[in-house]
């Protein structure tokens, strides 16, 4: 069991419809387009593939694909979208599950990386796709740019949502790179609100990219966002590849 904290039932229920903008065809249309042109003629692995709002609309554009997810909850939500013989999905961590054969991709989406809170985790996590990976295959990573140039000294929270519905901000640990993700959620119409909060531990792309180098991969790529928008000192997250050398 790694430090990841589980998806209980009812949070694995809600998260579709919590995250509709994700679910949307503007968002996954860009998202599968580029996963599927990286995985190419060959079999796609998602680590940490949750209900399947990437892996199953891959799976659909003819890609093979198959996951590892440490919730029974969030992979019970998949398995009412697709069987286990068109994606087989292992319950474990995926900084050291295995699954069986080689790929062409392996990828991890939607700051899934951060739920590892250590870096020892995250680097495990890097060699573990190495692992899965045949020569030339391509691990890629989305990931958002720490949010540290928003902290005016003394500060140490910065919102990312103020909505009617919802209300979230982030709090930030500079110093064991630990950020914690608040969320008030709106209840229906009336006035009560859930809190929940989740614990991350952020890494900078340089770090990643060392990461990479230690589990023998090598940088290939990175933009802004899944259609491939230039990444700059301004972009709020990035899309990472890194390439196994044939």
């Amino acid at each position: 069991m790694t430090s990841s904290e589980m998806w209980g039932r009812e949070a694995a229920e809600r998260y579709d419809a919590e995250e509709t903008e994700m679910t949307s065809a503007a968002v996954l249309g860009a998202t599968v387009d580029f996963l599927a042109e990286l995985a190419g003629e060959g079999r796609a692995l998602e680590f940490a593939i949750g209900t399947g709002r990437v892996g199953v609309p891959l799976r659909g554009r003819g890609v093979p694909v198959a996951g590892i997810e440490l919730s029974e909850h969030m992979a019970a939500v998949l398995r009412r979208k697709v069987d286990e013989d068109t994606l087989p999905v292992v319950i474990g961590d995926m900084a050291t599950t295995v699954v069986p054969g080689e790929f062409s991709l392996v990828y991890l989406v939607y700051n899934t990386i951060s739920n590892l809170l250590t870096q020892d985790e995250q680097v495990t996590c890097f060699r573990n796709a190495a692992r899965h990976l045949e020569p030339g295959g391509r691990f890629v990573i989305e990931l958002g740019v720490p949010p540290l140039r928003f902290l005016p000294p003394g500060q140490v929270a910065v919102p990312f949502d103020v909505s009617e519905r919802h209300l979230g901000f982030d709090t930030v640990d500079p110093v064991e790179q630990i950020l914690v993700s608040h969320h008030f959620s709106r209840d229906g119409d009336g006035d009560h609100y859930r809190r929940d909060a989740s614990r991350h531990r952020y890494a900078w792309p340089a770090e990643l990219d060392l990461m990479a180098r230690i589990a023998g991969l090598a940088p290939e790529r990175r933009v802004a966002d899944w259609d491939g928008t230039p990444f700059t000192q301004d972009s709020p997250k990035h899309i990472s590849v890194w390439r196994k050398p044939a």
